[in-house]
This record gives C-alpha cells, sequence and structure tokens, in this order.
C-alpha cells in the first residue's frame, strides 16, 4: 500500500514513538514555542492526529528570552507500567527533565530534573525494573552518555558513563536504547542535523556495552544523494502489532539550488528490515521516498481539520502557538462572541521578550491563509498577518496609524535590514489580510468594504530558510498586535487552506 512522506509535514521535528496496544503515539520539539512538546495518535502509523501537548503550564515551562531555537530540545516518548513519559530538556533554564500522565491528552505532571549534561535524552525501561538515562555529554554532543535512575525522583543511582561514541561522524546525539531479541541496540543520529544527517546503530550484551558498531552503517542516510528528501536523521524505531518493524525520523525538503528549505525538519515513516545477522534497516537500504510503497497496517485515516477556524469555540484549536511565555499574552475568545480578541504589546516581534503573536504552522509549500481584522490603531499601534521564521526574519502586513492617518503597510525584516516596502491609505477599520504561498515566494494583499483583493507587496521564501535565517525551527503564519497602549485587535476567523 502507498503512503506519501512526511506524515506529518511542516514543523515537527525530532520525533519520538511508542505503542500501547494497537494505539501509536509521537511527540516532538517545539523550542521557544508553546504550549510545549505536540502529542500525536494514530493507529496506523500514517495517519496523525494531533491530542494536545506535554507542557501547558508555567510550572512546567520557562522560556523567558529563549532566542526561538533555545528553549525545548529533542524528547523521548515511552510508556511503561501503565504510564506514559516524556523526557527532554530546557537548555535555557532547568536542563534534563521529564512529565508523566496517565491519559497523554490530558495534563501532565510537574518536571522531575535529572542531573546529567547534554541534550537529547531517552529513557530505557530493562525487563529488570531499572531505569536507564541516555543522553549526549554536552551541546557539542561528543559522545553518547548514561546512568540509571530511580523513576520515581529522577536521582542517579549510579554515575553517568560514556557509552558510546558513534562511528566518527560528527555531533552523536538522539539515542535510543532499545532490547531486541537479547540484544541491546543503541541507536543515535551523527553528522549534525543538517544534509549530513544520519542514523547509526551498535549492539551489546549489556546496556552499559562495550558496543559493537554495525559494519554497514548508516542504516538511514541521504547524504549527497540527488533526492528531494535531505537531512534524513534523529529516528526512532517501533515495533507494530503485527510484527512489522517502522521508523520514524526527521527529514527536509528543500527547494531551489543551492538548496533552502524553509517548512523546517518534518516528521517522516519508513519501513524497516533485518538482516540476516540481525541489525535493523530503514527504508530501501537507507534510503526513503516521499511515496512510500510498503505493507502497512490498515489505515483508519482521522477526520479532517477545518480550514477556517471561526474562534467560536470555549478554548484555542491545538494547532496555535505563542512565541515563549504563553501567560504573558491577554486574549480572549469571551470579549466578543465569535472573535478572537488580541490585546497588543509592547515588544515586537524582533524582539527577545514575548510578544503579542498567535500563530500556526506551515505545512504545505502552496498554501493560501487569510483573515478578517477589525482594529483601531492609535498612533504607532500595528496589528495583522505575519510570515515568521524567527526574530531577525519575517515578513509582516499590518494596519496602522501614522500622523492620524491609518495606513495599510508590507513590512520586510531580513537580519539587520528592516524595510517598510509599501504602504497603502484606508478608511475602513475592518480588513482582510492574505498571504498566498508558493515554493518561491509569499505575496500580500488586502482587501476591505467589499473590494477586490489589493496587492501590496510579495517575499521571497529562501530568505526565511533555515540555511539563511539560521536556526531549527520553521516558518508560522500568525496574528500580531504590537501596542504600547494595548489596543485590542479583533479577528473573526482564519483560514489557511493548502
Amino acid at each position: 500500500m502507498k503512503y506519501k512522506n512526511p506524515v506529518i509535514p511542516g514543523f515537527y521535528p525530532d520525533p519520538s514513538i511508542c505503542r500501547v496496544g494497537e494505539d501509536y503515539y509521537l511527540v516532538n520539539s517545539s523550542f521557544a514555542y508553546v504550549p510545549g512538546v505536540p502529542i500525536w495518535h494514530s493507529k496506523d502509523l500514517v495517519h496523525w492526529r494531533q491530542i494536545g501537548y506535554c507542557l501547558t503550564r508555567k510550572s512546567q515551562l520557562q522560556l523567558n528570552n529563549s532566542a526561538i531555537s533555545g528553549g525545548i530540545f529533542a524528547p523521548t516518548l515511552r510508556f511503561y507500567n501503565g504510564r506514559f513519559f516524556m523526557v527532554t530538556t530546557n537548555i535555557d533554564q532547568g536542563g534534563h527533565f521529564y512529565v508523566w500522565a496517565n491519559n497523554p491528552a490530558e495534563e501532565w505532571s510537574d518536571p522531575i530534573y535529572v542531573d546529567q549534561p547534554g541534550i537529547d535524552p531517552s529513557l530505557f525501561f530493562d525487563d529488570d525494573g531499572k531505569v536507564f538515562f541516555t543522553s549526549t555529554s554536552d551541546l557539542q554532543s561528543k559522545a553518547i552518555y548514561q546512568c540509571e535512575i530511580d523513576i520515581e525522583t529522577g536521582q542517579k543511582l549510579s554515575d553517568t558513563q560514556m557509552i558510546w561514541e558513534g562511528t566518527g561522524g560528527a555531533f552523536p546525539e538522539g539515542p535510543h536504547l532499545y532490547k531486541i531479541n537479547g540484544y541491546y541496540y543503541l541507536m543515535c543520529a551523527e553528522g549534525g542535523t543538517e544534509y549530513g544527517h544520519m542514523v547509526t546503530i551498535a549492539r551489546s550484551k549489556t546496556p552499559y556495552g562495550p558496543f559493537e558498531s554495525y559494519p554497514g552503517n548508516p542504516i538511514l542516510s541521504h547524504r549527497s544523494l540527488n533526492h528531494k528528501v535531505h537531512a534524513t536523521g534523529h529516528a526512532d524505531l517501533i515495533e507494530a502489532q503485527d510484527g512489522t518493524w517502522w521508523a520514524v525520523f526527521l527529514g527536509i525538503r528543500p527547494i531551489r539550488f543551492p538548496y533552502r528549505h524553509h517548512l523546517g525538519r518534518e516528521t517522516f515513516l519508513a519501513p524497516v528490515s533485518w538482516t540476516d545477522d540481525d541489525w535493523p534497516i530503514i527504508g530501501n537500504n537507507g534510503v526513503v521516498e516521499l511515496e512510500m510503497d510498503a505493507e502497512t497496517l490498515p489505515f483508519a485515516l482521522w477526520e479532517e481539520e477545518p480550514e477556517v477556524d471561526h474562534f467560536d469555540q470555549p478554548k484555542l484549536g491545538l494547532k496555535w502557538n505563542f512565541i515563549r511565555n504563553s501567560y504573558n499574552v491577554d486574549w480572549s475568545l469571551k470579549k466578543r462572541d465569535g472573535w478572537l480578541a488580541f490585546s497588543g504589546s509592547e515588544v515586537r516581534l524582533i524582539d527577545s521578550g514575548t510578544p503579542a503573536f498567535i500563530g500556526c504552522r506551515q505545512q504545505h509549500f502552496q498554501c493560501d491563509v487569510s483573515t478578517k481584522m477589525e482594529f483601531d490603531p492609535q498612533e504607532g499601534d500595528e496589528a495583522g498577518l505575519a510570515v515568521f521564521m524567527n526574530e531577525g526574519y519575517h515578513y509582516t502586513i499590518g494596519l496602522t496609524k501614522v500622523e492620524n492617518n491609518y495606513v495599510i503597510l508590507f513590512r520586510k525584516q531580513v537580519g539587520s535590514m528592516t524595510v517598510v516596502e509599501h504602504s497603502c491609505p484606508i478608511k475602513d477599520l475592518i480588513v482582510e489580510l492574505r498571504i498566498q504561498a508558493t515554493p518561491e515566494k509569499y505575496i500580500f494583499s488586502y482587501c476591505n468594504s467589499n473590494q477586490r483583493w489589493q496587492y501590496i507587496g510579495e517575499g521571497e521564501t529562501q530568505f526565511l530558510s533555515t540555511e539563511v535565517a539560521g536556526g531549527f525551527t520553521g516558518v508560522f503564519f500568525g496574528m500580531y498586535n504590537y501596542s504600547t497602549n494595548r489596543t485590542v485587535a479583533y479577528y473573526d476567523w482564519f483560514q489557511y487552506r493548502s
């Protein structure tokens, strides 16, 4: 049966997976976006529905002035003895911690911290009840380290030991330990999470090694291939209820040449085969396709999410994210029935604090985003719609007031260069804003008083790509409101059409 990759498109990197009976659950990194660590549910490994977030409260997540690519790094999800455990790292505050839940769609526990340096932590529950905590050594990721912990308290029960240095690739990271057919398999990513990314594996008869490296490493890599998918790595293995094996991992879909990618690192899926001497191989001898032909589980589709959010529900939908500390953002779905009321903040999108921004990921190269906004700005206020990669790289179309005149403006923020490229006077304070995305550019327009769409400018996607803007994230579409007066902007609806 054929299925398409990525199975979760857009900025959903560093996937980790676990199975409970015939149900599958998956988490991703979230960096400086909140709520933190999205969690997904699937019945077939191909079709995923988001059911919540692991980190939703101030007690679980402090980001303060984290860079967009700071905050929450690669998580691992495991299920043991009736509980789900999600372990991750806040690189800006607190280090390694894990949370647990009996129901992954509901609230998770407060953090339990583990005193070990590094990033990319993983948990392994052995048959004898021992719990092993595996991670890199530090942010330079030169080896994989491990200790035993008390899962109730996070306290270390053994000294931290180096267990594997990888195969010689840069930055061995993203480790996962498994016990399969009497062997302890240690799988990790090497080469850096860029175009040299790969997955390697080793095994031992004990959890601390010594680990024997697979002679055919890497077991997944698109290095130097002329392919539509690149930077494949950071994988996690899962055995399905029918005995087949699968891997989830990240990859990118760059465009142009030289390569540029702006949707971020996405979640891919591939079948796993085993060699005669019990080594796993991901995909077709380490290569995967955008369309895979494999014997999947019977498809179990979810109801598609509506294209339009009318803001008429008691809570924001799960696709919506804030930047950094969401408790600093003043918004309401009750102030005006059927509208999102969004108070302005004196923090701009270029600042490192918490701006008034509510956004969702761009998941398709070709898409159309629009919203209807009512806003009566005071002098210098500005609210509108943004295409946001990070503080230094984003485009905005907004309504403002300049010298007592209402103005629609289009701004580009590209590195240290800030340019208001176009501005147009406007009389109505109810306006529709639109962004049309193609693989190469974003086209911005507006309309009011039932007029036709008025073009106001465009920006290249390449300037919002990781190769230009840096970091580990992907592009968001979002509503923003800058106002030292805390003027409220009202959004009637938001449409994302692929």
